[in-house]
């Protein structure tokens, strides 16, 4: 009689990346202790000895994806590193779209996600930045160091369905007469075609020209020797 295969022990790091998977292939909805457990081939009660909770569980796939983020290039200049890693930040979103939702929710900071956040500040810091500024500086990436941001102009769901091309034009200049500035970004977006209006903006262009966009001014800053006691002086004299 032929040996049993072997059967993976069931660990906190398997259940967790699992989960992953899980949350991969069918949603994070998908995402259950109950699921968790079919997918493993084990009981629910074998989980709980490796996973708290649901809670517990969202927060070890939070660490999973963080672990998965490049690690420092040595010797980097810091604009460059925090580049680097909050684009990288971005790719495992993006590989894991139901990533950001779980993030947004999170109301406990795992000792993964502060390692994370205090290298990325020690990042600022190492390159000549002073406490003040990285403060002031890790608020305005906000999440941003996730791989993600919230957008002014994309609407969740699907698009709106294709209309007469006439019907178009009159709809299009009636918004124009209601919102002309919000029409000219939209008409300039899509270089005059009209079909083309209410596609989605390119979101990687975007958050790469914000984020280049903040690393320049966090660098001017630093430059200008700017500090919060200094402005908070200025906007509330005494």
């Amino acid at each position: 009689m032929a040996p049993s295969p072997q059967r993976t022990p069931l660990s906190r790091q398997r259940a967790l990346q699992a989960a992953v998977e899980l949350a991969d292939n069918e949603g994070i909805d998908a995402v259950s202790m109950r699921n968790l457990a079919a997918q493993l081939s084990v009981v629910p009660m074998a989980l709980y000895k490796h996973v708290l909770n649901k809670e517990d569980l969202l927060d070890g796939m939070v660490d999973v994806v963080i672990a998965s983020y490049d690690s420092p290039v040595p010797d980097a200049d810091w604009a460059s590193s925090v580049r680097t890693r909050i684009l990288s930040a971005r790719r495992m979103l993006l590989r894991h779209p139901w990533a950001r939702q779980v993030i947004e929710t999170r109301r406990r900071r795992s000792p993964s996600v502060l390692a994370y956040m205090d290298s990325l500040a020690g990042t600022f810091i190492t390159g000549g930045f002073p406490a003040d500024l990285t403060h002031h500086v890790m608020h305005a990436l906000g999440h941003r160091i996730w791989g993600f941001s919230p957008e002014a102009f994309n609407e969740p769901g699907p698009g709106p369905s294709p209309v007469d091309p006439v019907e178009q034009e009159r709809i299009l200049r009636q918004m124009a007469d209601t919102y002309p500035n919000i029409v000219a970004i939209a008409l300039d977006a899509s270089d005059g075609d009209l079909s083309a209006i209410g596609a989605s903006c390119d979101e990687q262009f975007e958050f790469e020209f914000t984020l280049d966009l903040l690393l320049d001014a966090f660098q001017r800053l630093h430059d200008s020797g700017w500090t919060s006691r200094r402005a908070l002086s200025t906007t509330h004299p005494a």
